[in-house]
């Protein structure tokens, strides 16, 4: 990579027990040594990743729902002041919007590498049990529903508690108890809506795994890691790294047979029988994603050099035993920098008046 370039991310939320993606991915292509402008966008104004050192500007973006056409204006016109280069989405909810519009923004000159349509439904949590039967690999059974009185009177058809209670798009939680169950699924409704999917909970050890697809079936590194703690909203706040061919060998399967293009994280549980079970396939970076720069394997870093035409750089194999602990800090802003975020949808750096 020579010159210059100008790096866009999003996921600029840094809440301790939920924290988005974006904040570790610029940490990742700041450390990677390359001459980067980088420009948080986020949704809130509270984001703090829009007022990080990582960044050199930060702006606000409607949100997904306003509409791809009000997204790509509001893109258009951070790209007219920043001369954009690359954009690197980091939320769930936004990629199906960002997916539409890959290849209007690279009419624009702005580049991305993103899962196509079909892949992004094909991994979603209410297609994965199709995914996983084709392939042969064990998925807790997964049911969606539309009722929360389905709690109730769920041990009259096998359902035993604790299981677990996710959203469509995003978020889960463990409910051990009916009241429980009720309680997440009215929570997780009211945000992302109706069905709610109920999945039989799998006693063991949560494993993940960051990667890269070539988009023509190869996995283009990869780091593992075992959860260690935990947030009350099942985040890892602790992980350590490991290597694991099972795994490594499940995540192959299925970037080969979904022929993934860009990052994906998965999800496994290892059960008190020793089997992996996929739980989820995330289309994006982790939030644990600083790992991959801190064991050499700079996954963000190799994306940004995909997006660009680059030669890779080096991705050697993660050594196993290192151990990540998240941590939350403050940052001091001034208040003229939020008031810019507030009124302007801009920091003060940014490149627009």
């Amino acid at each position: 990579m020579s010159g210059l370039r100008t790096v866009a991310v999003t996921g600029m939320n840094g809440r301790a027990d939920n924290p988005a993606p974006g904040m570790a991915v610029v940490r990742c292509l700041r450390e990677s040594g390359l001459p980067l402008r980088i420009i948080g966008l986020g949704y809130d104004a509270l984001d703090p990743g829009l007022y990080s050192s990582g960044c050199d500007a930060g702006y606000l973006l409607p949100y997904p729902n306003a509409g791809k056409e009000t997204v790509l204006e509001r893109l258009a016109e951070i790209h007219a002041a920043e001369h954009l280069d690359a954009i690197i989405p980091c939320l769930d909810a936004e990629l199906p919007v960002f997916v539409e519009l890959e290849s209007r923004l690279f009419g624009l000159g702005v580049r991305s590498l993103l899962p196509t349509r079909e892949q992004l439904r094909a991994r979603d949590k209410s297609h994965l049990a199709e995914l996983t039967e084709r392939l042969g690999i064990r998925y807790p059974e997964t049911r969606p529903i539309s009722d929360s009185g389905f709690f109730a009177d769920c041990a009259k058809d096998g359902w035993e508690y604790p299981l677990v209670v996710k959203g469509s798009v995003y978020d889960a939680q463990v409910a051990k108890r009916p009241e429980e169950a009720v309680q997440a699924f009215r929570r997780i409704a009211a945000v992302w809506g109706l069905p709610i999917l109920v999945q039989r909970m799998v006693e063991g050890d949560e494993f993940n795994l960051a990667g890269l697809g070539d988009g023509a079936g190869g996995l283009i590194g990869a780091v593992m890691m075992k959860k260690r703690a935990v947030t009350d909203k099942g985040k890892a706040w602790a992980g350590v790294t490991i290597h694991d061919e099972r795994l490594l060998a499940l995540a192959r399967s299925v970037i080969a047979a979904l022929r993934w293009r860009g990052p994906l994280e998965i999800e496994a549980m290892c059960g008190r029988d020793g089997n992996y079970y996929l739980i989820e396939i995330n289309p994006r970076f982790p939030a644990w994603i600083y790992l991959s720069a801190g064991v050499g394997c700079n996954l963000p870093a190799a994306l940004l050099a995909m997006i660009m035409g680059d030669a890779l750089p080096a991705l050697p194999l993660p050594e196993a035993g290192i151990l990540f602990i998240r941590s939350a800090c403050e940052l001091i802003v001034p208040l003229a920098s939020f008031e810019s975020v507030m009124l302007a949808g801009h920091t003060p750096e940014a490149g627009v008046p």
